[in-house]
């Protein structure tokens, strides 16, 4: 009786927290008063993504678990001396990372490890540019891969695209959002100022077990083979589960299951929505030579991740509905709900500045959002 009550009060909370699991849901059980449940509903479901995304999330928080992501920011920061340095390793560390872990890990990861160590070196006055950037640089570079965020997972699936042209397409805005980090860095404050982190030394101590670490170094090779299509997701599912069972089976229940849950209200929504004939042909008439604006501009209300499922039941225009999804996680603060994460974990550090972060954070998001949308435009 104590588990089960434990177990309803961790979903409540969750629920109550995740307003977009909320409004998925709510859009779902709206749908199915014009389309009632039937045999076709097991057919709205993306089962693969699910799956492996489902296998990408165990097999990173055991990663994680091994404190394997802040031994690696750990040996980049042993080579830093001055203050433009000390904020290129957190923000690139999120930049990079993100294209692997995803950008929701990559922020989980660091940035409080540089809330951490911008503490120890008392450079406080580079905490809000860094973890904006920080930010910024999760959402963008996780565009690049196909495992960089959720809505780049299902639109690989859904389009059935080669590796080769998916990271083609999104390498300009990639390769341009870096240009924009550096140029950010160039004007930080203090940036040549001589820093001194020996203290922040004294608090990575613990590094995980290495054989946990090179099962699940094997378990990520496996789910890069099925995102790949190499391997089918129902195998690779069921080694992780049962790799997992046995090895660390906490692990299991650390996955985001709340995502998984909004993926399926949004599967049924969608599903059914396509089957109202009008409903369809007016958002086939919005999208129609306007997706990658009108990808952008959904993400800003409802964020990038729905907007993704949303609007791929009604445009054949994949490349377009990618770019815009991913450079749409820029502008307003839930136009990508990792966006969150490094919000909430300022304003418990710092909830007296909070109304700055939002400023600046806004401020910079709009204007990136600007520039990369220029750049699209540019390049065709």
């Amino acid at each position: 009786m104590k588990y089960a009550t434990l177990i309803l009060k961790a979903v409540k909370d969750k629920v109550v927290s995740d307003p977009v699991l909320i409004a998925a849901w709510i859009l779902a059980f709206v749908s199915m008063i014009f389309v009632h449940p039937d045999v076709q509903y097991a057919g709205y479901i993306d089962w693969r993504s699910l799956g492996i995304l489902w296998g990408l999330m165990i097999v990173i928080r055991g990663f994680k678990e091994n404190t394997l992501f802040e031994k690696a920011g750990d040996f980049m920061l042993k080579r830093v001396s001055r203050g433009w340095q000390l904020a290129a390793v957190p923000v690139f560390m999120c930049f990079f990372s993100s294209m692997l872990i995803t950008n929701d890990v990559a922020l989980i990861t660091f940035v409080p490890f540089a809330i951490m160590i911008l503490r120890h070196s008392r450079r406080t006055d580079l905490m809000i540019p860094v973890v904006v950037l920080q930010t910024v640089a999760a959402n963008l570079g996780s565009m690049l891969t196909p495992i960089g965020n959720p809505q780049n997972l299902y639109l690989y699936g859904l389009t059935g695209m080669s590796f080769g042209g998916f990271v083609g397409t999104m390498l300009p805005l990639t390769a341009a959002s870096a240009g924009l980090l550096v140029l950010c860095l160039v004007f930080l404050p203090g940036k040549k100022q001589a820093i001194d982190l020996h203290e922040h030394y004294s608090v990575m101590k613990r590094f995980g077990h290495r054989r946990q670490i090179i099962v699940y170094a094997v378990l990520f090779l496996l789910a890069i083979l099925t995102v790949l299509r190499l391997i089918p997701w129902f195998v690779t599912a069921g080694v992780i589960l049962a790799a997992v069972l046995v090895m660390d089976y906490n692990v299991l229940f650390h996955a985001d299951y709340g995502l998984l849950l909004t993926f399926t209200g949004f599967f049924i929504f969608t599903g059914n929505i396509g089957r109202i004939p009008q409903v369809q042909h007016a958002l086939e008439a919005v999208i129609s030579g306007r997706t990658f604006a009108v990808s952008v501009l959904t993400s800003q209300v409802i964020s990038n991740v729905p907007a993704a499922l949303l609007l791929s039941g009604f445009t054949d225009q994949y490349r377009a509905l990618l770019q815009g999804v991913n450079v749409g996680g820029l502008g307003t603060l839930i136009a990508s709900m990792a966006s969150l994460i490094s919000y909430k974990a300022f304003a418990v550090s710092y909830p007296e500045k909070k109304g700055k972060y939002f400023a600046v954070f806004t401020l910079v998001n709009v204007l990136f959002l600007a520039a990369l949308c220029a750049f699209r435009v540019a390049i065709g």
